[in-house]
């Protein structure tokens, strides 16, 4: 879904909001004269799957909305639960559990979950993080990754996801 924010029966978050409080996986590219960065953190952790702000070049609107059609079509799988550890994520109810308990995860942090559940082990770069859950590259001096890995470790626990010194994190089931 391609979504602006300045809609003329409605505002564009009021629409993710209920998009995502019904448990779409749709993916949502914002594309709107808004271009604080305010609005651009309000959007992207509110569920949107990429922002971009007015005046904006068409071939890069393309290019996101085929990055978001092949990461979606690469996501289907068979695998609806994926467990690892004590750690349980069901990606049709978007419910993350640890040890049975059901944990609250923004649809960013759900991203990233995933994203260490399906490469359990393996030491993944900030950079492939970015590219991976936020879909473009952010300023590299971002430490958006840092800030989601610790909220991730503050709702799932620490021991789950570690720092691999000089390359990013590795999910420990």
């Amino acid at each position: 879904m391609v979504l602006d924010l300045g809609l003329p029966d409605g505002d564009g978050f009021d629409v993710l909001r209920r998009l995502r409080a019904a448990g779409s996986r749709l993916p949502v590219i914002i594309l709107t004269a808004r271009g604080s960065i305010e609005d651009t953190v309000a959007g992207l952790e509110g569920g949107a799957d990429d922002y971009m702000a007015k005046p904006f070049r068409f071939e890069e609107l393309l290019a996101r909305v085929r990055l978001r059609l092949r990461s979606e079509s690469d996501a289907r799988d068979d695998t609806t639960i994926l467990r690892r550890g004590a750690v349980t994520l069901d990606l049709r109810s978007r419910r993350a559990t640890v040890d049975g308990k059901v944990v609250d995860l923004s649809a960013r942090e759900f991203a990233l979950a995933e994203t260490f559940l399906r490469n359990a082990g393996t030491a993944l770069s900030r950079e492939q993080l970015l590219s991976r859950v936020w879909g473009y590259d952010f300023d590299p001096s971002s430490n958006v990754v840092d800030v989601y890995v610790r909220y991730l470790r503050g709702k799932l626990g620490a021991e789950f996801i570690t720092t691999v010194r000089g390359v990013g994190y590795r999910f420990e089931s």
